[in-house]
């Protein structure tokens, strides 16, 4: 089993990974996930690169379950052979968390990841999974390069970039800490996984990720995605 040091204890590492896009700013019928980058669709380089982690990982592959049979028929001509579990999407992304968390044993650290991530780095993965063994809820982010505006009905005015960040995944969680906040009714204003722990008051902390970690949602990141996979591992 994968493990970590926390207070002595070894711990099981999960990582759900969510993939429930329809592909639809993408302007085609494949849904995003499923694209290719130099041949392999996306969502199995993702997978890749917690297994270059991390062979050991307990990977939960959380998937609608219309989508479920041309993932079966993609890894059958990919010969993708990764062991993982699947549980089905639902009808938010905060349900569709839930029903993966629906099949992790505690005591265990979990990460939530975007599926169509697939350049977050090891190193980025490790340390979220070392911060959260002591955290208890940590979430990768970046700093913003560009400026920022607030848009109001009556204009808009600049705010400091300084004071926010780009938020990335995996976010890493205490399993039984994100199972108890998925407890929680459903909410518009869970936006992420960080934000549903932080309904309950906790405290989340932030480290720093890896800047080629984009979530690929539109042809011009599928061309940046084609750039990154000399530089990248995976």
């Amino acid at each position: 089993m994968p493990c970590v040091l926390q207070n002595e204890t070894f711990m099981t590492q999960y990582v759900l990974i969510v993939a429930g896009g329809k592909g639809i700013r993408m302007g085609g019928d494949i849904p995003k996930q499923f694209l290719p980058i130099g041949g392999v669709p996306v969502l199995m380089r993702t997978m890749d690169a917690f297994y270059a982690y991390n062979q050991d990982i307990q990977i939960i592959l959380v998937l609608p379950h219309d989508q479920q049979a041309f993932w079966l028929d993609l890894c059958r001509k990919h010969h993708f052979e990764r062991p993982y579990r699947i549980a089905d999407g639902g009808e938010t992304r905060f349900h569709s968390v839930k029903n993966g968390l629906a099949l992790v044993e505690t005591p265990a650290l979990v990460g939530v990841h975007d599926g169509v991530r697939p350049f977050v780095s090891s190193d980025v993965i490790r340390r979220c999974y070392a911060e959260a063994s002591q955290k208890h809820a940590v979430v990768p982010c970046v700093n913003v390069v560009e400026t920022l505006r607030y848009v109001q009905e009556e204009g808009s005015v600049t705010v400091p970039r300084d004071e926010y960040r780009l938020v990335q995944t995996p976010q890493v969680f205490d399993a039984t800490l994100l199972k108890k906040a998925y407890e929680q009714p459903y909410s518009p204003q869970f936006t992420d996984d960080a934000s549903v722990v932080e309904s309950m008051g906790m405290v989340v902390s932030l480290i720093e990720g890896n800047r080629e970690n984009i979530k690929i949602t539109t042809p011009f990141d599928l061309k940046i995605a084609s750039a990154l996979l000399e530089e990248c591992s995976i």
